[in-house]
């Protein structure tokens, strides 16, 4: 099984016996997807590659943007739209409808935003974004000075477009995602090794930080993308793949990756194949508990 159980529990949310299929290789390292329930394709980014491409369930891969100014976490809005996070540009974008893009940030207090990284947009069609420095080294963005002495976490009004800086003191926080009922938002720190929930307030803004989990294990791998299921459940990348963690906290299991994980979504018509981007490969695996649907 390319499982570690950690609690029986973890067999009725993930399965007995799991088969990781490659379904997509030969990029350079992958990132952001998002499953689109309506048009029935997967987009996923290839950050050094700067393209984001489109997977679709007869195993077709084409390109979606290029280039993509090394394009990282994607999200959908409740009108359908994919807002983005670009290490290149150091702005969060989104997609219109007849696919022109729209810039929606780009600087905080008149310096450069660092480079967005991963985003998720509330029901209200709040957008919130995390802004590590990952996307000004070598490789997996442009190597440049960073502008701003501290990597945060926003959230942007659509409308208006106001940025508001909700937290400022994290290493470099990564992947974010909401509670099912959006009263807490849980944001994971990549080199504190960490996750960190928040309390989220009427105005949108957060309280009561306090660290709620820590993947761990023996073998490679550290917090970056992360999501909750449809019952709660937290997923979250760590040491060997993704770990699953139950809505107290605790570690039901890790879900074994042939490569280093980035990032993961669910797809498909049920919503219980786990779209996993893995080093150089995108795969899937079939899983007992289904995702959300994203708009």
């Amino acid at each position: 099984m390319n499982a570690e159980i950690r609690h029986d529990r973890f067999r009725s949310v993930i399965g007995d016996d799991l088969d990781i299929e490659e379904v997509g290789s030969g990029f350079d390292f992958t990132e952001g997807p998002i499953w689109n329930h309506v048009e029935n394709h997967l987009i996923f980014s290839d950050i050094p590659g700067n393209i984001m491409r489109r997977w679709r369930p007869d195993g077709s891969i084409e390109t979606w943007r290029q280039p993509s100014n090394m394009a990282n976490g994607n999200a959908y809005d409740p009108q359908g739209r994919v807002v983005t996070c670009e290490h290149a540009t150091s702005r969060v974008t989104r997609t219109e409808a007849d696919g022109s893009v729209t810039v929606l940030a780009t600087h905080y207090a008149g310096k450069e935003l660092n480079s967005p990284n991963d985003i998720v947009v509330k029901s209200d069609g709040s957008i919130y974004f995390t802004d590590p420095g990952f996307g000004r080294m070598e490789y997996y963005g442009l190597p440049r000075e960073q502008q701003l002495t501290f990597q945060g976490v926003y959230r942007l009004d659509p409308e208006s477009r106001a940025l508001t800086l909700l937290v400022s003191d994290f290493d470099q926080p990564n992947g974010l995602c909401f509670s099912l009922d959006e009263s807490q938002l849980y944001v994971n720190d990549t080199m504190r090794g960490h996750v960190r929930i928040f309390d989220v307030e009427a105005r949108g803004t957060l309280a009561n930080s306090r660290v709620w989990a820590e993947p761990t294990g023996e073998r490679d791998g550290v917090p970056d993308g992360m999501k909750v299921d449809s019952e709660g459940n937290l997923y979250v990348t760590g040491p060997g793949g993704i770990h699953v963690f139950d809505a107290g906290a605790t570690c039901l299991g890790v879900i074994y990756t042939p490569q280093g994980c980035a990032n993961f979504c669910w797809g498909e018509e049920d919503m219980k194949s786990l779209f996993v981007t893995a080093g150089t490969s995108l795969y899937r695996v079939r899983v007992k508990t289904a995702g959300r649907r994203a708009f």
